[in-house]
């Protein structure tokens, strides 16, 4: 601004000493703003006309980059927003996935005990069966074991008796009686 002063006054100064001196006294009388005014506006058009396509352009490119922020901004928020409701409505599942793998868990549980008590009681059966059956063989070993020895005795017995009772005339008679059909078997 002081540069362009100067030039106006340079100027300005030269053709008013010609004329006597009275243009730079008015130039330079602090209460007379006129030139300083014209010498503001003449400075700003001048900038004006430099910077105005440069300053439009970027201002233009600062517009588009703004408007570009804000569609990019929109869209991520609109993004966001529907992550949101996809993370809220998978809360709001998980909720009853929680609730429905307890009530699964608690029917599993049930159902396991009872799947164990019955293969408890199936296991209690068959030791039963089991002990049924050896109980049945061993009384049958025992009973077999029971009519040999009352066999053996019996046979014991009857030769005591047989042997007591009997005399030598008896059994040579036998032994006789014994030939005698064993000679007509021959026959």
């Amino acid at each position: 601004m002081f540069f362009t002063s100067t030039i106006f006054a340079f100027v300005f100064d030269t053709s008013t000493e010609a004329a006597g001196g009275g243009l730079s006294d008015i130039l330079h009388n602090p209460y007379f703003p006129v030139w300083r005014w014209f010498n503001l506006l003449l400075f700003v058009g001048v900038l004006y006309f430099l910077l105005r396509r440069p300053i439009s352009e970027a201002l233009r490119t600062r517009r588009e980059t703004i408007r570009r922020d804000l569609i990019n901004a929109q869209q991520e928020r609109d993004a966001a927003l529907a992550k949101l409701d996809e993370v809220e409505a998978r809360l709001s599942r998980l909720n009853t996935e929680v609730e429905t793998i307890r009530e699964h868990s608690q029917r599993e549980a049930v159902e396991e005990r009872e799947r164990f008590a019955r293969a408890t009681e199936e296991e209690a059966n068959k030791m039963r069966m089991q002990a049924k059956r050896e109980i049945e063989g061993a009384a049958k070993v025992a009973r077999a074991d029971l009519r040999r020895y009352a066999a053996e005795q019996s046979v014991r017995l009857a030769e005591e008796m047989i042997r007591r009772d009997i005399r030598p005339e008896d059994d040579a008679r036998l032994v006789n009686d014994y030939v005698e059909e064993l000679g007509g078997v021959k026959r």
